[in-house]
């Protein structure tokens, strides 16, 4: 018998030149990593979306990415879905019952706590002085009813609402006359109930204003723009500041707008002032004019001794240290009287008069981290219902933005719109790498406390997983037995 010769040997192949090699480093950081991040899925991400899957009403699942399939709330109506960043839901006719009593036209809008306040403004035929109140509830008001008349009648007058107070700043008295006079009127402390009209003493505007623009910033009020005693627009800007014993002073010069204007929208987002819109000395604009705010000095020193007011001096006050215009910020078309607010970072304009007529039509911008406008945007569905409105007045109210009043193109109206400023997001959106999904949304203190418990359920369960997991590990040989007698069990 011949006896054959050894065979060859051959060689375990190592996967990528033994990196992986099972007793090797590279292998067991790997196995590691993926032990911690499904560790960390386990006990943390996967609890954390149970409790949100409670609370929200939507909940992302992985990283979502760009998403090719969307499914938006029917409330959306006929927006995008998702809808742009800024948008609104289209506008709605408020009832009748909810109108002012009485058509009003170029008058001023505030809230004042729980109260909105429709000042003034005129009924098409003369200026008048009469103040409408609702309160709010369930962020929207109610009907109408009489408040604390104005000592005086005014339309076109400017208006800020400052530490609680009401500022009514010059406008048009029944003559048709522009003045100085700045009127107040706060809440009483104890009963809540609105106070009377009070004249500040010892000052009022440098010079007559109607159809200008107020705007409350930290430490002041700024007035900008309108129409003085000859009627045409003005450059001006003043600043009335607040001292330590929180009164308001005098108003002092600021820098000027590069553009006479009247009638305009302004509005502050951080640190710029936003003046956009009105009425040159050629008709309706479409500029926009950036105020820079700021006190004119070098950054505060925080170290001790270092450029820091005496205690008891007055700090330096915000100034509108110049103005900027960019034609590329520009609203695409003129405007003048438009209805115009600033909100949650975005500037809206909306209605307004193109010169000939009422117009319908709304626009927003959203300014950048660098306080540059990226251009304004129009949706057909956004518009106001109805055929045009200018010399509205707009206020928001929690998430809801109203407009008040105005002239369309039937005449003075004491009509009310409303739409609201956020939109729902997407129910539903399946993207590249994860989706969102609906949620419970329980909402309240009950959906908190089911949320813990759904995370803390979620948590234990995941945390028994991992006890068996490891376990397994440590009996690999009872386990492979236990599961080689249930194959050959199915076999049989």
């Amino acid at each position: 018998m011949t006896q054959l010769a050894a065979g060859r040997t051959v060689p375990r192949r190592r996967v990528f030149f033994g990196a992986f090699d099972a007793d090797g480093w590279t292998w067991a950081s790997v196995k590691a990593f993926f032990w911690f991040v499904v560790i960390i899925l386990l006990l943390g991400y996967i609890p954390d979306r149970a409790y949100y899957m409670t609370v929200n009403r939507t909940l992302e699942v992985g990283l979502l990415a760009w998403a090719p399939v969307n499914l938006c709330p029917p409330e959306n109506g006929d927006l995008p879905c998702p809808a742009p960043v800024g948008a609104v839901l289209p506008w709605k006719q408020a009832p009748a019952n909810l109108e002012l009593p009485a058509p009003r036209t170029d008058g001023a809008l505030a809230q004042l706590g729980t109260r909105v306040l429709y000042i003034g403004g005129t009924d098409g035929q003369a200026a008048q002085s009469t103040v409408f109140m609702a309160t709010i509830k369930d962020r929207t008001f109610g009907e109408w009813s009489e408040g604390p008349a104005l000592p005086a009648a005014r339309t076109s007058p400017a208006l800020a609402v400052y530490a609680g107070v009401i500022y009514l700043i010059g406008g048009l008295d029944d003559s048709g006359a522009p003045t100085t006079t700045i009127w107040s009127m706060k809440t009483d402390p104890d009963t809540g109930e609105l106070g009377a009209w009070t004249e500040l003493e010892g000052y009022a505007l440098p010079e007559p204003r109607a159809a200008s623009t107020a705007v409350a910033i930290s430490d002041g009020i700024v007035v900008l723009g309108g129409r003085g005693s000859d009627g045409a627009p003005a450059t001006t800007v003043w600043k009335s500041t607040q001292n330590l014993k929180g009164v308001l002073q005098p108003f002092e010069k600021q820098a000027d707008l590069p553009l006479p204007l009247a009638d305009a929208t302004a509005a502050q987002i951080g640190d710029f002032l936003w003046v956009y819109g009105g009425s040159s000395t050629d008709g309706p604009v479409g500029g926009v004019e950036r105020g820079q705010l700021g006190t004119g000095k070098p950054p505060v020193d925080s170290r001790p001794g270092r450029n820091i007011n005496p205690p008891g001096t007055e700090p330096d006050p915000i100034k509108v240290l110049s103005f900027a215009v960019n034609n590329a910020a520009n609203l695409p078309v003129a405007r003048t009287a438009a209805a115009g607010f600033g909100a949650n970072g975005v500037l809206y304009l909306v209605g307004g008069s193109d010169g000939d007529k009422p117009q319908a039509e709304m626009y927003w911008t959203v300014p950048n981290a660098t306080g540059n406008l990226p251009g304004w945007s129009h949706l057909d569905v956004m518009d106001l219902p109805a055929a045009g409105l200018e010399g509205a007045r707009a206020v928001s109210v929690g998430s809801s933005a109203f407009l008040i009043g105005g002239q369309t193109p039937d005449g003075v109206s004491g009509g009310r719109v409303e739409a609201n400023l956020a939109p729902g997001e997407p129910f539903f959106r399946l993207g590249i790498a994860g989706a969102v999904i609906p949620g419970l949304q329980i909402e309240g203190e009950l959906g908190q406390q089911l949320g813990y418990l759904a995370a803390d359920g979620v948590g234990t369960v995941n945390f028994i997983i991992l006890l068996i997991i490891g376990w397994a590990y440590a009996h690999r040989e009872r386990v492979s037995a236990w599961w080689n007698r249930r194959r050959g069990r199915g076999r049989a």
